[in-house]
Parts: structure tokens; C-alpha cells; sequence
């Protein structure tokens, strides 16, 4: 399962890897005529699931900032400006990085500030509102995910960090880790766009359900719930 997890995910950040080269790059055979860039996109997304997968069988995963910026240190490793610490954490104080949302322009996060007091302060706030507000772990999941890559915490890696965690809380549950599926790239960019754009959880949460092997039965669980209506009231996002 993990090549098949490790190109799922580097699918959706234009990785050109295809799926037998990654197979053959997580056996130890590099593969000429890549970029060393996009080799080391890989192997990070492969580090960055062994190590997800050792703590929750562990069951030392957790919900904080620590396991999100190890995380972040792992996936965005050599990639990011800097990577392992929020925004405003290390040397760089000045640059803000920003999302590009195609025709639509781009969208601008919470401006990078020496000591990330700001994004400190959202994370704390998030945290609280997803661990006091949030019932339903799968919808706790989805939503961190979408918190992480709204508030832009670190310079790269943010929606890949952030789907780590999502997959750590639900991995925690008892629930299967999500994958979205290569073949529907171009659905979660688009929805990721109107998602940046409108703020609203809805539509993210239900494609996310449908990427989860037992979205069936989680459409079951959340019958009389709508899927939602918790993350959108809370003001996480």
C-alpha cells in the first residue's frame, strides 16, 4: 500500500513520478532522468508515512503542535524555505508565501512576523475548537486538514502536512487513513480552489468522504448529522 500512497500524494502536487517509478525509487533503484527535487518529494512523502504509521500503532500520536511540525520537517525536508517550525519561527521574518488559485488570482494567508505569535495563536484556538466542538473524529480529521492548508503554518508542505495529521487522528480513531486518489487530481484541486476562495467546509468534506474506502458506511454514521455543520459553525475556517 505505500507506493501506492506515496504516488497518490505526490500526484497531487505535480509530481512527474509515475507509479512504477515510485515503486522502483522506494525499492533503493533511483530513476535517471528525474529531477533530484522530485526524487527527494517522494522519499519524503514515503519517510513522512513510516514515521505516521509507527506512531499510531504506538498510539503516540497526537493532536499538537509538536507532531505537526515534526511532520512538516520530514514532508517539506530540503523543499521548503524552512521547514519543521511555523512561519516567523526560524531565521526568515519577512516572506509570506501565497497559494495560486489559477484564474481566480491567489490567496494570501496571515503574513509571515518574527515569533508567529498570530499563527500561534489561530493554531491554539483551532485546536480547541476542534477537540471541544468537533464530534465526529472522521469530520475532526477532515477539518484539520483544511484548517492546516487554509492558515498556510509553514512555507511548503501545508496541505500534504496537514493531510499526515488528518490521517493521524482518524489512524487514532480506528479509522482507515484517506488517499485521494491520483485519478482525481484535477476534482480536489478544483475543490480546493472554491474552498480557499469561499471558506466553507462542505463541499471539501463530502469529496473527502468519497475518497475513503468505507465512505459508505461514514455516509451512514453521519446520517442526521450533516457532515459539515460542526466545523463551519465553530469558526475554525
Amino acid at each position: 500500500m505505500l507506493p501506492e500512497f506515496v504516488w497518490d500524494a505526490s500526484v497531487l502536487e505535480g509530481n512527474p513520478f509515475t507509479f512504477p517509478e515510485v515503486k522502483t525509487l522506494l525499492d533503493g533503484v533511483t530513476i535517471g532522468g528525474r529531477k533530484v527535487s522530485d526524487q527527494e518529494q517522494v522519499l519524503n512523502l514515503a519517510e513522512s508515512s513510516k514515521h505516521l504509521l509507527a506512531l499510531a500503532k504506538a498510539g503516540k500520536f497526537s493532536l499538537d503542535k509538536a507532531t505537526f511540525t515534526e511532520l512538516n520537517g520530514l514532508v517539506a525536508r530540503n523543499e521548503a524555505l524552512e521547514w519543521g517550525h511555523f512561519r516567523g519561527e526560524g531565521n526568515e521574518t519577512n516572506y509570506t508565501p501565497d497559494v495560486g488559485l489559477g484564474e481566480h488570482g491567489r490567496y494570501t494567508p496571515l503574513a509571515t512576523v518574527a515569533g508567529a505569535t498570530e499563527l500561534n495563536r489561530v493554531f491554539a484556538n483551532g485546536l480547541q475548537a476542534l477537540q471541544g466542538e468537533v464530534r465526529q473524529p472522521f469530520e475532526k480529521a477532515a477539518a484539520f486538514f483544511l484548517f492546516g492548508a487554509l492558515q498556510q503554518f509553514f512555507f511548503d508542505g501545508n496541505k500534504r502536512t496537514s493531510r499526515f495529521m488528518m490521517n493521524g487522528i482518524l489512524m487514532s480513531a480506528g479509522i482507515d487513513a484517506i488517499s485521494v486518489p491520483a485519478a482525481k487530481v484535477q476534482e480536489f484541486n478544483e475543490n480546493m480552489v472554491r474552498f480557499y476562495l469561499e471558506k466553507d467546509a462542505t463541499e471539501m468534506m463530502a469529496f473527502l468522504i468519497d475518497c475513503h474506502p468505507d465512505a459508505e458506511q461514514i455516509h451512514k454514521v453521519d446520517s442526521g448529522h450533516s457532515a459539515e455543520s460542526d466545523t463551519n459553525r465553530t469558526g475554525l475556517l
